[in-house]
């Protein structure tokens, strides 16, 4: 919960503003705050302990990662889904991650691909135990770990918002259930092809592109017929 998050937190006075749109963004993500919601300010002010300006700040990142709204006269809001941000939002990731993949295959070493074996290794235990809010949480490392592997720094800059935007999207359970198993096996793929040092990179790339395209697909036929938070 949002208190929880909150009471976790050390704050440091210079960066006050990135800590508050921090601890908002993952509440967002955890879907604590709901699409729709109004984020209201005297209200976080006293939860913080802080005055308006690190609070107006952090509104003003978190508009620029695309999960809250801020609406002249009326305040701020958490972004609701729409299958048109979907729309908008995955082609342009898919490029950017088939990208990152080419970009991070020749240079993954020893710990990096020990890293993405780890993730696979968690992502299998927890598709086998059914939780999907830890499974997620590991498919999101997994991508992380090879897109920061890439070095190109513009990239991973641009890629840091983007998939912030999508992040959320992936909490729709309902819809992931469904997707489950086929996801774990296109990972495990993507997985293996990293492992082996002679693979193609443009296979690669085609394939981390291909997946999130269709990803792109089948979540734009379920929220044109679910109601997501």
């Amino acid at each position: 919960m949002l208190d929880e998050k909150i009471q976790q937190l050390g704050f440091k006075p210079s960066v006050l503003g990135q800590q508050v749109a921090g601890v908002l963004a993952e509440a967002i993500l955890d879907n604590d705050l709901k699409g729709g919601e109004q984020l209201v300010e005297m209200e976080l002010q006293k939860k913080f302990g802080i005055s308006r300006s690190p609070l107006r700040e952090a509104f003003r990142d978190l508009d620029k990662m695309g999960l809250v709204e801020i609406v002249p006269h009326k305040g701020t809001f958490v972004r609701k889904v729409t299958g048109e941000d979907i729309r908008q939002t995955y082609p342009i990731r898919a490029v950017l991650e088939s990208l990152a993949a080419a970009e991070a295959h020749p240079r993954m070493a020893g710990d990096g691909l020990a890293r993405l074996s780890d993730c696979i290794t968690n992502m299998e235990k927890y598709f086998l135990s059914d939780d999907k809010i830890a499974y997620w949480k590991q498919h999101f490392i997994f991508h992380e770990i090879f897109i920061n592997a890439s070095g190109n720094g513009v990239l991973i800059d641009i890629l840091r918002i983007v998939r912030m935007r999508t992040h959320r999207y992936r909490f729709s359970l309902r819809y992931y259930q469904d997707n489950f198993r086929e996801n774990l096996a296109v990972h495990q793929a993507i997985h293996g092809m990293f492992m082996d040092r002679s693979a193609p990179i443009a296979k690669l790339s085609a394939l981390v592109r291909r997946h999130i395209e269709e990803s792109s697909v089948k979540f734009i036929d379920y929220i044109e017929t679910h109601e997501i938070e």
